[in-house]
């Protein structure tokens, strides 16, 4: 999780800014971001999934419900349709004899009082023991034709009353047959009365069963040719891709997938027909109801989210921000700790040394001084005004050491923290006093330009100097031979003297001036720097009620900023040490 999130953060996080992944920090900030969104997700994913996973349980037993309702109905409608063509043709089969309706005009006076009560009978017809057509009325020249080889006039002698299949016969239209056979009296041969029906007749009235306009309702026999017309599979006698055996008395529901959708289906066989009654519907996820449902679920997980979003991200970078800054202060406190150990020790040593060298000093500039007055009283000889020369520069030479361990003793006291006013100008000039061999050997240059009048700061020598030595000794490194730093001092908003030290160095990248200040962070080779004079610098300043800045560019040198208090510090609540 956390280095999904760290490769993605700046297309999910793009405010987070780019410091949020440095160090340990960057990987600790992404885990627990990582943690809170898997807390705050995962019961609202849980919740949206559960919602949905019930909804739809709902809506398909009210879909199922409503569709076993309406195949029902259809399923009586139809039933009751087929009961009375039945009960027709058993009346004119009962009604008449054989005989009465081989009667010329007898068959075609009846189908004419038929038709007008059913127009859908397209002809009617009497067919004897042979399966010859004897008596025809119709449309068509059917008469005399031999039924004997067709399947429904088999199927009608064994069961007396057939209702056939949707098929084309000798007609070459779609129809229907309904067929009684009779007895012929003192005989074991069968007659049979025919009557077809225009499928249209059937179309009809499966079209009048009430259903809903999403829909489709046919018919279909029991080797899956549509014996209707269908909205979604075809025209008539095409095959029904949904076609499973039917087992009786059972009304079939299933899901099935056709051309990329699910269907819901249902069928039930109609009684003394070869028919089945089949509903088909989209599935519930085509529904009205599953759609505004989805669309409501996904607007709250949305909500959530930008919720989620607007409470975790504030609340990470805070507890992040809190405990970075909390690990700074402490790294800051024990690195400085250890510096004042360090400089004490180096002060306790300076001022032993100091006072070791003194006196030697004072014997030697005491001898000198001796020999110089003896020669001054003495008579001329020769080479003496060599051996003044000579001791006049033992004298100089003393001096100059006597000034070298001056300034090494009021290093070693200004170890501990004594707040005073100091000339800005002085201190930079004493700082300068111990770097002037290196820079003589290195060719560097220094200018200065300070302001007139430059009013003091009230701050700790001590402290100052380890600032500027550490600055300075950085811009010495950085300018290498023959190089340039210029010090430049000003008021600024008159509560502050700002010191800038510039240098003709090789100039920094943008993003290590955001580091500079960091801990052990350095640009030096290795070996060569610990990466925690500037840290140290940097907490120093602030100790001492200051700021510090760095600009630099590529090519264009380097220069700090010191902005340092002239009043004192700590009464306005700026100093912590």
């Amino acid at each position: 999780m956390a280095d999904f999130l760290k490769k993605t953060r700046h297309f999910f996080f793009p405010f987070l800014g780019e410091d949020h992944t440095d160090g340990g920090y960057g990987r600790f900030r992404l885990m627990l971001y990582g943690a809170m969104f898997l807390i705050s997700f995962t019961p609202l994913i849980l919740a949206t999934g559960l919602s949905s996973r019930e909804h739809k349980k709902l809506l398909q037993i009210q879909e199922q419900e409503q569709l076993v309702s309406s195949i029902e109905g259809a399923q009586n409608t139809i039933e009751a349709f087929i009961h009375e063509l039945q009960s027709m043709v058993r009346f004119v089969a009962g009604e008449y004899s054989y005989e009465e309706l081989l009667e010329q005009g007898r068959i075609s006076e009846l189908f004419a009082h038929l038709k007008g009560q059913y127009p859908g009978f397209v002809d009617m017809g009497v067919i004897g023991p042979d399966g010859i057509q004897k008596k025809y009325a119709g449309p068509f020249r059917l008469e005399g034709y031999d039924y004997s080889e067709q399947d429904w006039y088999v199927k009608v002698l064994t069961r007396q009353l057939y209702i056939s299949d949707v098929f084309m016969g000798f007609r070459k239209l779609p129809h229907f047959v309904i067929a009684v056979s009779n007895k012929l009296p003192g005989k074991e041969e069968y007659w049979v009365l025919r009557l077809s029906v225009d499928y249209e007749t059937l179309a009809n009235y499966v079209s009048t069963v009430n259903t809903r306009p999403s829909q489709d309702i046919f018919l279909v026999n029991n080797q899956g040719r549509l014996q209707t017309k269908s909205i979604i599979f075809g025209d008539i006698l095409d095959m029904c891709p949904f076609f499973t055996h039917y087992k009786k008395g059972e009304t079939v529901i299933h899901y099935s997938d056709y051309k990329g959708k699910k269907y819901l289906r249902s069928y039930v066989q109609i009684k003394n027909s070869p028919w089945m009654v089949v509903i088909v519907i989209e599935g519930y996820m085509y529904g009205e109801k599953w759609s505004s449902h989805r669309l409501r679920v996904r607007m709250i997980f949305l909500g959530c989210t930008v919720l989620i979003l607007l409470v975790v991200v504030p609340l990470v970078n805070t507890i992040t921000n809190r405990l970075q800054e909390a690990d700074q202060n402490r790294n800051q406190a024990v690195i400085e700790s250890q510096y004042t150990n360090k400089f004490a020790s180096i002060g306790r040593l300076a001022a032993g040394v100091a006072h070791e060298i003194n006196n030697p000093l004072a014997i030697i500039d005491q001898k000198a001084g001796l020999v110089t007055d003896l020669m001054e009283i003495s008579e001329e000889f020769e080479h003496k005004d060599k051996l003044l020369h000579s001791v006049d520069g033992i004298l100089t030479a003393v001096q100059r050491c006597k000034v070298i361990t001056h300034r090494l003793l009021g290093f070693a006291r200004r170890m501990d923290v004594a707040f005073e006013h100091i000339d800005v100008s002085d201190l930079i000039n004493e700082v300068l006093g111990f770097l002037e061999g290196e820079a003589l050997y290195s060719r560097i240059r220094f200018e200065k330009y300070f302001a007139e009048n430059l009013p003091m700061v009230f701050s700790d020598r001590g402290q100052l100097q380890q600032i500027f030595l550490n600055i300075i000794n950085n811009a010495i490194d950085a300018v290498g031979k023959d190089g340039l730093i210029v010090f430049s001092a000003e008021l600024d908003n008159r509560t502050m003297v700002n010191i800038k030290i510039k240098d003709s160095g090789p100039g920094m990248s943008h993003e290590t001036v955001k580091r500079i200040f960091d801990p052990f962070f350095t640009t030096k080779e290795a070996g060569k720097g610990t990466g925690l004079g500037l840290s140290i610098t940097y907490g120093l300043v602030n100790k001492l009620g200051g700021k510090i800045s760095v600009e630099s560019k590529i090519g264009q040198g380097t220069t700090f900023s010191v902005c340092l208090p002239i009043n004192d510090a700590r009464n306005e609540g700026n100093y912590s040490g």
